[in-house]
């Protein structure tokens, strides 16, 4: 499995930890996260410390637009290991 697909699994496993009732499969990888998904700020945060939790990247407050949706954060990510 490449390196994106990993991430992009991984984040979508966190994402159903916090959403559990959201449809994975019709997830638009470039819209914004928290108006797909209608997640709150804190449920925004719970994602973000999830995913650095799990990958041990910051994601330091002045880098939050930078990873608005699930390829933003992928890229994100990757371009940080």
């Amino acid at each position: 499995m490449n390196k994106k697909l990993a991430l992009k699994t991984l984040i979508c496993r966190l994402i159903l930890d916090i959403a559990p009732e959201v449809d994975i499969e019709s997830l638009d990888p470039n819209e914004d996260l928290r108006e797909e998904l209608d997640l709150d700020s804190i449920d925004f945060m719970k994602l973000l410390e999830a995913v650095s939790l799990e990958t041990s990247i910051t994601i330091s407050e002045s880098d939050y637009d930078k990873v608005q949706s699930l390829q933003s954060m992928v890229n994100y990510i990757e371009n940080r290991t």
